[in-house]
């Protein structure tokens, strides 16, 4: 079952020359995965932390941390841990760690970016021949989790876009992120009239769109604006994120 391995494209857009807003210094999002037959696949928690804090120059990291659970971790023992570096004066992503204990396919790997030479260095450890230095592509590039979290402040209307450039391992990618409708849609936090978001590769598709698949995410219209929801949907089935619980950052209530 790699069901696991694609909901990190979910973890790995440009959002611009502005200060980085997506998250606030220690936010936590918790989602609890459903696929196919199994109610609680696993648990996805990303949360955010600022270095030099009150200091808009420095660093925000984001992790994130996926673990199959229950029934399907006897059958699939998978443990992956990712940190994001951005700056965050200017919301550019400065570097991505991922590393993996996966019986069939461990990772540890890392993407460095240099905007003063213009390239990204992709460094595997588990597979030194994929190292590689590579140009990076115009714009700057941010995780997707990052940019989907910012549409709170955007207020995309159903048929309005933003465009990015996404990150993925050793690759890049345009993408662009469409309001599509309204829905309501019931979480373990309760039931949210939500702005159902759908990434797409309209140019080339790449990866995952390339075979079919689609991503989508929901983003409640209440005062909060959480991403209550998220969905990967594979040839093999869907893998849906809930989240289960929200810790807003230490300074603030209410958003």
């Amino acid at each position: 079952m790699k069901l696991f391995l694609p909901l990190l494209l979910l973890t790995t857009g440009s959002l611009g020359a502005a200060p980085f807003a997506a998250f606030g210094d220690g936010e936590i999002f918790t989602y609890r995965v459903a696929f196919a037959l199994f109610p609680h696949a696993g648990d996805i928690i990303i949360s955010a932390r600022a270095d030099n804090q009150g200091d808009d120059r420095g660093i925000m990291r984001i992790t994130t941390e996926t673990r199959s659970h229950g029934f399907v971790r006897g059958l699939y023992a998978f443990d992956n841990s990712a940190e994001v570096r951005i700056e965050r004066a200017t919301s550019r992503l400065l570097a991505v760690r991922d590393r993996g204990a996966d019986p069939k396919r461990a990772t540890d790997n890392e993407l460095a970016i240099d905007y003063a030479r213009r390239v990204a260095v992709y460094t595997d450890r588990v597979r030194p021949e994929k190292s590689l230095t590579l140009p990076l592509p115009a714009g700057d590039p941010i995780d997707l989790i990052s940019a989907l979290v910012q549409t709170r402040d955007w207020n995309l209307q159903p048929g309005q876009k933003r465009d990015l450039l996404v990150n993925f391992e050793e690759e890049f990618y345009a993408l662009s992120i469409w309001a599509d409708h309204y829905e309501e849609v019931s979480t373990p936090l309760g039931r949210f009239r939500t702005l159902v978001l759908i990434p797409r590769m309209e140019k080339n598709p790449q990866g995952l769109f390339r075979r079919g698949g689609e991503i989508k995410v929901w983003i409640a219209q209440d005062g909060s604006r959480l991403p209550v929801k998220m969905q990967l949907r594979l040839k093999i089935g869907a893998a849906t994120l809930l989240l289960a619980k929200y810790e807003p950052p230490p300074a603030v209530t209410k958003r």
